[in-house]
C-alpha cells in the first residue's frame, strides 16, 4: 500500500494545479487519471483544441477578407481539414506532454486508471489502493445531454462539443443547439471555414448572463459573419441519418413547430459535474441539488480530509477558477492560507472579436441597488485597432459612483482576453477608474480603449 499525505484525483487544470502547488509546498502527492494523457477536459477536448481551431480559422479569415487590403496578394488560401486536424493534435500533444514533465519534476506520482474512494484516506485505482492523508476531488465535468437529442460523437452527425472538435469533414451546414461560449466558439470556427451555421437558444439573448450591451453588439458581430440566431426556441428533439440530422423546435412566443436540416447538429446546452464511480453516496459527502460536491470556504467537504475543486463544485466551470481552486486547497492542506476571490473571475469568448468580462453587469449592479456610473470607449475611436481591421466592439466599465471604484468591466473586441487582466489587477487593488485613467498606456495599443473608458468615468475620454 502507498501512502501519501494527497492524492488528487483528475489531472485537469485543478488538479494538476493542486498536484504541483502541494509538491512545491513539501508534501507527496499522487494523481489519479484514467485517460492516456494527462491535462483533462481542457488540454484533450477543450479549451486547448478548439482555440488551435479558432486560431486556425481566424487565419484563413484574414487571408480571405483582409489579405488583399493590405496589400498581400496571392491565389486563393484553401482548407486541408486533414492537416489542420493535425495541427490541433500536435498543439494537443505538445501541452499534454508538458504537464507530464511537470508532474516528473515535482515528482508526483501518475497512478494511471479510474478512482474510487473506499474510506477516507483510501483511494483505490484498479486493484490497488492507496493510503493518503488528504484527498482533493477535481473530476471535473462533461458536456450536459438534451432530452430527444441522442449524441453519437463517432458517427459525426448528432455531436457535442468533443466530437464537433473532430469531424470527418467540414460540413455544409451546422445546427447548434445553445447561444452560450461552447456553442459560439464552434459555430464561429465553421462558419469561418464555410459552414452555413444557424444557433437556436432557449432563450431570448445570447451568452446569458452576460451585460445587456455586450449581449446585442455581439449577436450583432455575428450575425454580419454569416452566423444566423433563432432565439426564445426550444428544441423537442433531433433525429439523424447517416450523413443529416433533422432538428425540430417549438418557438415559445406562439409554441409554433418549424423544423430544421443540417449536415450536422452540435448540442452545446452546457455541462454538468462528473462525480460517477467515485463512491461518494457510500461515504455520506454532502450535494447539492444539482449534483455538484457541497464544500465550505476552504473547499472541504462534509468528510474529514477530503476536498473538491473546479467544475465538479458549485460556482463558474472554468479552467482558471480550478487552478486557482487547486492552488488554493493545496496550501490549505499544507497549514497555509488559500484564498480565491471569487469576485474577479474573468470570462472570455474566444470568438473574433474577443469577448471578456470581470466582475459585475450593469444590469447586476443596478439590481443590487448599486448607483453606478458607466464608462464606454468604442474600438472606432482606436488607431491600432483600426489598423488591424478590428475597430467593431467597446470597452465598458462600471463603476460605482459615489466612490468611483470598479466594480465590472466588458470588453468586446481585440485582444480582448488579454485586456481584461488590467482591470482584474486594478479590481484586487481596489483601484477606482480615476486610478486607471492616470495611467500611462503605451500607443498604439488596444490597451488604451480600457484608459478612454476610465477617462469617459470622468471628465470624458479623449479619442471619441
Amino acid at each position: 500500500m502507498s501512502t501519501y499525505d494527497l492524492i488528487v484525483i483528475g489531472a485537469g487544470p485543478g488538479g494538476y494545479v493542486c498536484a504541483i502547488r502541494a509538491a512545491q509546498l513539501g508534501l507527496k502527492v499522487a494523481c489519479v487519471e484514467g485517460r492516456e494523457t494527462l491535462g483533462g477536459t481542457c488540454l484533450n477536448v477543450g479549451c486547448i483544441p478548439s482555440k488551435a481551431l479558432l486560431h486556425a480559422s481566424h487565419m484563413l479569415h484574414e487571408t480571405h477578407a483582409n489579405f488583399d487590403r493590405m496589400g498581400l496578394t496571392g491565389a486563393k488560401v484553401k482548407v486541408d481539414w486533414s492537416k489542420m486536424q493535425d495541427y490541433k493534435a500536435e498543439t494537443v500533444g505538445t501541452n499534454t506532454k508538458g504537464i507530464e514533465f511537470l508532474f516528473k519534476k515535482n515528482k508526483i506520482d501518475w497512478l494511471k486508471g479510474w478512482a474510487s474512494i473506499e474510506a477516507p484516506g483510501k483511494v483505490k485505482v484498479g486493484d490497488t489502493l492507496h493510503e493518503t492523508k488528504n484527498i482533493v476531488i477535481a473530476t471535473g465535468s462533461a458536456p450536459s445531454e438534451l432530452k430527444g437529442v441522442e449524441v453519437d460523437n463517432a458517427a459525426g452527425v448528432i455531436v457535442d462539443s468533443t466530437g464537433a472538435l473532430t469531424l470527418p469533414k467540414i460540413p455544409k451546414s451546422m445546427v447548434v443547439i445553445g447561444a452560450g461560449v461552447i456553442g459560439l466558439e464552434l459555430g464561429s470556427v465553421y462558419a469561418r471555414l464555410g459552414t452555413d451555421v444557424t444557433v437556436v437558444e432557449y432563450l431570448d439573448a445570447i451568452t446569458p448572463g452576460m451585460d445587456g450591451e455586450v449581449q446585442k453588439q455581439f449577436q450583432k458581430i455575428l450575425a454580419k459573419q454569416g452566423l444566423k440566431f433563432i432565439l426564445g426556441a426550444a428544441v423537442k428533439g433531433a433525429t439523424a441519418t447517416k450523413t443529416k440530422a433533422k432538428l425540430t423546435y417549438a418557438l415559445k412566443k406562439d409554441d409554433s413547430e418549424h423544423v430544421l436540416e443540417a449536415d450536422c447538429v452540435l448540442v452545446a446546452t452546457g455541462r454538468r459535474p462528473v462525480v460517477d464511480g467515485l463512491g461518494l453516496d457510500k461515504l455520506g459527502v454532502e450535494m447539492t441539488e444539482r449534483g455538484f460536491v457541497r464544500i465550505d470556504r476552504h473547499w472541504a467537504t462534509n468528510v474529514g480530509g477530503i476536498y473538491a475543486i473546479g467544475d465538479c463544485v458549485p460556482g463558474p466551470m472554468l479552467a482558471h477558477k480550478a487552478e486557482d481552486e487547486g492552488m488554493a486547497a493545496a496550501e490549505v492542506i499544507a497549514g497555509k492560507a488559500g484564498h480565491v476571490n471569487y469576485d474577479v473571475i474573468p470570462g472570455v469568448i474566444y470568438t473574433a472579436p474577443e469577448v471578456a468580462n470581470v466582475g459585475l453587469t450593469e444590469e447586476a449592479a443596478k439590481q443590487a441597488g448599486r448607483k453606478v456610473k458607466i464608462g464606454k470607449f468604442p474600438f472606432m475611436g482606436n488607431a491600432r485597432a483600426k489598423a488591424m481591421f478590428q475597430s467593431e466592439g467597446f470597452v465598458k466599465l462600471i463603476v460605482d459612483a459615489g466612490t468611483d471604484r470598479i466594480l465590472g468591466c466588458h470588453i468586446v473586441g481585440p485582444n480582448a482576453g488579454e485586456m481584461i487582466h488590467e482591470v482584474c489587477v486594478a479590481m484586487e487593488f481596489g483601484a477606482s477608474a480615476e486610478d486607471l485613467a492616470l495611467t500611462c498606456h503605451a500607443h498604439p495599443t488596444t490597451s488604451e480603449a480600457v484608459r478612454e473608458a476610465a477617462l469617459a468615468c470622468g471628465d470624458g475620454a479623449i479619442h471619441v
